[in-house]
């Protein structure tokens, strides 16, 4: 898989604990597991959880002496747009291993200019959401009693600027998915007023919706090896919740629609 123009993928909210970080990391894994080149960007300099991430994963790529795909990546805090873009240039410009593929940026739970900046250049944009009203709060406001959606928030109302502007300018299309991560199904009522909203919301702004990554215990367990859900063989030995929470991730990932992605069937 080559492209001259890598794909931007952006996983932003401004609001933190809503897994954008986790649920970066394993796409960025899926997609080196397919063979291509990904760059990974992370603009919370303070957290730098995706970072993090991937150092651990090196750190046990080399204590094992097991090959891991991964992601070359860099953090970057302050500074302009135009610095932003030539970090990425020289990034996932071509070298030995040819040019990325792929850039995932991991944007910060607040609002930052570099933030915006990524998520208007976005070819998809992610917005991971706990699937409450508190998180729903961030695209959109509800009436108390009805649950039907009031008015835009100011983040929707960015993101859908920023999307005509850009077809307008530039004649390419944004994908914005809407992912609910933490479902709780026993939440039954819940779930289905805030399935009603996003559906009313979706066609006023244009997002899709996509389920995302239960509450598992397993993902904050990998973050110190950096592993991932998708690493057969180096995890040892797996109940029946981490097999499903694989699934879910596979789905996400097909889901996303991204270009020179298959999704394919594999062994659980």
């Amino acid at each position: 898989m080559t492209s001259h123009t890598p794909h931007r993928i952006v996983f932003a909210n401004e609001k933190g604990g809503t897994g954008k970080s986790t649920t970066a990391v394993h796409v960025a894994i899926a997609l080196a597991y397919r063979g291509a080149r990904v760059v990974a960007i992370d603009l919370d300099h303070r957290q730098r959880t995706f970072a993090r991430y991937l150092e651990n994963r090196a750190e046990t790529a080399a204590r094992r002496e097991i090959d891991l795909p991964t992601a070359e990546f860099a953090v970057l805090g302050g500074g302009s747009p135009e610095e932003l873009e030539a970090k990425v240039a020289e990034l996932s410009s071509g070298d030995l291993a040819g040019p990325a593929d792929f850039v995932i940026f991991d944007t910060p739970g607040r609002d930052d200019p570099l933030a915006r900046h990524a998520a208007a250049s976005a070819d998809t944009l992610v917005t991971p959401m706990n699937d409450s009203f508190v998180d729903f709060d961030l695209i959109g406001q509800v009436d108390a009693e009805t649950f039907k959606v009031r008015r835009l928030s100011f983040y929707s109302e960015l993101i859908f600027e920023a999307r005509k502007t850009r077809a307008m300018k530039e004649r390419r299309s944004m994908d914005w998915i809407v992912v609910r991560n933490r479902v709780h199904h026993v939440e039954a009522r819940n779930q289905q007023r805030v399935d009603q909203a996003l559906a009313e919301l979706s066609k006023r702004v244009g997002f899709r919706v996509s389920q995302g990554l239960s509450e598992r215990v397993i993902y904050r367990e990998l973050f110190p090896s950096g592993l991932t859900l998708l690493d057969k063989g180096h995890l040892g030995e797996l109940g029946t919740s981490h097999l499903v929470a694989r699934q879910e991730l596979r789905e996400l990932v097909a889901n996303l629609n991204l270009p020179g992605f298959v999704p394919r069937a594999e062994a659980a």
